[in-house]
């Protein structure tokens, strides 16, 4: 019998919630070890609610209690959270994959030291179809994002070009340009883009369109792919969570993926 991986999560919001109580109820070969959050006091009696109760943790002492980090908060810790872990060999679950655009040096990082940096599908769709066209050539790959004005309110982008989406009536598209310069634009919004982009031809020549669209009351994305083995186009409509910025397939990918790591019997590339 192998011994359980010890998981750790790093923030309790609307995905991170979701995962450490699935991880409570019981997911085969795991254990949560420990939880670290902003403000520990306010998550302390729920956490010892669960099962198990993990241990509350400042990040720079998880790596010692765990083998395995989720990434579950905002996009300025990435660095702090999967450092530790990657370079001890270990594994650093990322959500925030828009911040590997601006610290590649972790994934250079995880191979000099046999770790590794895994990014779930999260609220995209068909990643698997991009990694096996991006073994062969991948001539183009594009995506249109629509969500609601309130799931883009604050994005630094809108705020720097002074872009008004409150009251709007009518669709109306807020950028059209790289994945890379989408990442930094509208870092709690398009970690898609980042993923989809890690996923095929990189940041650099992966497009995005964004609209903020009052008529659609879910997070649509569409992706539109040209290769040398497939084209393909595929869309999804995903519900918000709780926070309008994060849709509530998001900590399902996450639990999906946790279960794989264990799982007799894995579907997917």
């Amino acid at each position: 019998m192998r011994p359980d991986l010890r998981i750790a999560v790093v923030g309790l919001g609307a995905i991170g919630t979701r995962v450490v109580e699935a991880l409570d109820r019981g997911i085969d070969g795991l254990v949560l070890t420990a939880v670290s959050v902003q403000n520990p006091e306010k998550h302390r009696s729920r956490l010892a609610g669960l099962t198990r109760p993990p241990a509350l943790l400042p990040i720079e002492a998880l790596v010692d209690v765990a083998d395995i980090v989720i990434e579950c908060a905002p996009s300025q810790l990435v660095r702090s959270i999967v450092t530790p872990f990657v370079g001890a060999g270990k594994t650093a679950v990322v959500l925030s994959a828009g911040a590997l655009l601006d610290h590649e040096d972790l994934i250079d990082l995880a191979k000099q030291n046999g770790g590794q940096i895994v990014v779930p599908t999260g609220a995209l769709i068909g990643l698997d179809a991009v990694t096996a066209a991006a073994v062969g050539k991948i001539h183009s790959v594009r995506m249109i994002t629509r969500k609601p004005p309130g799931g883009l309110a604050g994005a630094p982008y809108i705020v720097a070009n002074n872009i008004g989406i409150e009251g709007i009536t009518e669709p109306l598209k807020i950028f059209d340009g790289t994945a890379r310069e989408a990442a930094k634009g509208f870092p709690a919004n398009v970690n898609v883009a980042a993923a989809l982009s890690l996923a095929g031809i990189g940041p650099d020549r992966t497009t995005i369109e964004i609209w903020a669209d009052p008529t659609v009351t879910r997070n649509m994305h569409r992706i539109e792919v040209d290769s040398d083995s497939a084209r393909f186009s595929m869309s999804i409509e995903n519900i918000p969570s709780e926070n309008p910025k994060t849709g509530l397939i998001t900590a399902l990918s996450v639990i999906a993926c946790l279960r794989k790591l264990r799982a007799s019997l894995r579907v997917g590339t």
